[in-house]
């Protein structure tokens, strides 16, 4: 077969990117697939993708971007025709091919009139929905009134055995910021929650955040650098995967923040869709405290596998409780491990071919 995918956000690289990458490379090694995007971006789409994502695109081919707003509805349609099936990771939006659609949606989408007879009409040459989570399948089947299909994203793990763990709290995520000035990943927020730890006297412990920056918000990630004078913190802007993996190794505890003091019922976009990082610091050894929003709850069994916490207070708690009970954290570590195999890269493949096939 020949199978085209899109991902409109494929220049920021992040886990959605990841999600479609995956999806690319597991059809790959039996289909021809081919990623629409501009062709002279290619070399650094796969440079970026093997270093950033650890994501191996070898056998994937690039095809001109027929998505782009600059191609007309009739030349995209007649371009869809060439291909037996197309894979579109949908920002809101649905188009209108020539062949058969599978329409991938990695967060709810709640600022889109489905009630438009537009929105119908192109609901009907779906062939399939797919969701990275249940929790974002419940908004979107209550949005459209379909019954979506959830495939979680394929998490390989590649921890560093010869590191030894030591006193460190991880993150990992992109920075974003909206216009509103709001830290999407809720980074600052942590970095505050560490200091007020260090203010009660923790001591012996670093918190280390490695994340995505994208060229534009160079200036707005200084201001969070500005926050870190004379604390135990280290910030690592966009590191390689195999540092990344070093990261995951070397640190006992992971943090995520995604969600917290938003308004998740009439924003539920801002909560974390599923939580690949997390999943990623689970099967490194690290036990996961993340606030109890999205696709976080469907990952952790709480108090099993890691914390779910719904206020600092409660981050604070639960992450001294793994500090001060080493047995206690590595009793969690393992069961955490265990957790996070049952989101292989092997599942997300048969899966995958589940719903493209049957």
């Amino acid at each position: 077969m020949k199978i085209g995918i899109f991902d409109p956000y494929l220049d920021s690289l992040s886990g959605g990117e990841k999600y479609m990458l995956s999806i690319a490379s597991c059809l790959s090694s039996q289909h021809d697939v081919f990623v629409f995007w501009d062709k002279e971006k290619e070399s650094e789409i796969r440079q970026a993708a093997e270093k950033k994502l650890g994501v191996d695109l070898f056998s994937v081919k690039f095809y001109k971007n027929i998505f782009n707003r600059n191609i007309s509805l009739v030349t995209r349609f007649l371009e869809s025709k060439k291909f037996d099936a197309i894979i579109y990771l949908s920002d809101g939006s649905i188009p209108f091919v020539g062949t058969k659609l599978f329409v991938h949606f990695q967060f709810p989408i709640e600022w889109v009139n489905e009630k438009s007879i537009k929105t119908k009409i192109k609901l009907l040459f779906i062939k399939k929905i797919f969701c990275n989570s249940y929790f974002t399948k419940n908004f979107i089947d209550k949005k459209f009134n379909v019954k979506s299909e959830v495939l979680y994203p394929s998490v390989e793990i590649n921890s560093v055995k010869n590191i030894k763990k030591e006193n460190i709290i991880l993150h990992v995520g992109r920075f974003d910021v909206d216009s509103r000035g709001t830290n999407y990943k809720k980074q600052d927020v942590m970095i505050n929650l560490f200091k007020k730890m260090i203010d009660k006297g923790l001591k012996g412990w670093e918190f280390k955040l490695a994340i995505s920056v994208k060229r534009k918000d160079e200036d707005k990630f200084k201001k969070l650098e500005e926050m870190l004078s004379g604390y135990p913190i280290k910030l690592m802007k966009n590191i390689p995967n195999k540092n990344l993996w070093e990261c995951y190794s070397g640190a006992k505890i992971y943090w995520h923040a995604t969600g917290y003091e938003e308004n998740l019922r009439e924003c539920p976009e801002k909560a974390e869709h599923f939580g690949i990082s997390t999943v990623e610091a689970m099967g490194s050894g690290c036990v996961p405290v993340v606030f109890s929003a999205g696709g976080q709850k469907e990952i952790i069994e709480d108090n099993e596998n890691g914390y779910l916490c719904n206020n600092i207070e409660d981050f604070i708690f639960k992450t001294e409780a793994l500090i001060e009970d080493e047995k206690l954290l590595k009793k969690m570590s393992m069961s955490s491990m265990k957790r996070a195999a049952l989101f292989s890269k092997d599942k997300f493949c048969n899966g995958l071919k589940d719903i493209i096939f049957k």
